[in-house]
């Protein structure tokens, strides 16, 4: 387990990550963290290391893409003082080339994406313990499919600004694929965006594989 006593871990994304979290703080009681995989990797880290004390944020809003993020990066990350930071953006940036495809303005196309993600991974690194980039991701089994092609590519740049900048890499887009092969996507997801419990289980899964967690622990 990577993670060390008494850490503070934030999560930031979209709507994703958001699943109803508690405003302007979401972290406490009565569901302040939401209900997807941010509550349940919180459970999952409460109920098998509850000597490390881990504290969890979850900073999601939904509908942002990462300009937004970049926006409100100073308060609602740097501010905060996490000493581990999880990211996981990219839907909205895809997804509104293909819903909203005659609003340009508010598409975000590769070049700025990267620049953006990068330019806020870098920033963020010298006030971290770790970084952890997670990828965005479509529930389409069809590669071939338009929108699931897209955000591969968006994938393919979170991975190589993981890989460049030294922060655990979290491939969502492989671990639905996995489920995928036995269930139809619109079982994990009716609008194959959103999550449902199994969905946010899958991708909690991910993320704690990342960070070493060991599911024997005793």
């Amino acid at each position: 387990m990577q993670l060390q006593k008494g850490q503070k871990l934030l999560f930031i994304g979209d709507s994703i990550t958001d699943c109803e979290r508690a405003r302007p703080d979401g972290e406490g009681l009565f569901g302040a963290l939401g209900k997807g995989y941010v509550s349940l990797v919180d459970a999952f880290l409460q109920a098998v290391y509850p000597e490390l004390g881990i504290r969890v944020v979850n900073m999601g809003c939904s509908g942002n893409n990462v300009v937004h993020l970049e926006e409100r990066w100073q308060e609602d990350v740097l501010d905060r003082k996490p000493d581990w930071l999880s990211i996981m953006i990219g839907t909205n940036d895809v997804w509104r080339q293909y819903d909203m495809p005659f609003i340009k303005e508010s598409h975000v196309y590769p070049d700025r994406y990267e620049a953006t993600l990068r330019a806020l991974v870098e920033r963020t690194k010298p006030h971290v313990s770790q970084l952890v980039l997670m990828t965005p991701f479509y529930l389409e089994s069809n590669k071939e499919d338009a929108m699931r092609s897209s955000m591969d590519q968006y994938g393919a740049i979170v991975k190589q600004v993981a890989e460049e900048t030294c922060a655990l890499f979290v491939d969502t887009q492989l671990a639905f694929d996995a489920v995928l092969k036995e269930l139809y996507a619109a079982t994990l997801a009716w609008d194959r965006v959103h999550p449902t419990q199994a969905g946010h289980v899958v991708l909690a899964r991910a993320f704690l594989n990342a960070v070493g967690f060991d599911w024997n622990k005793g």
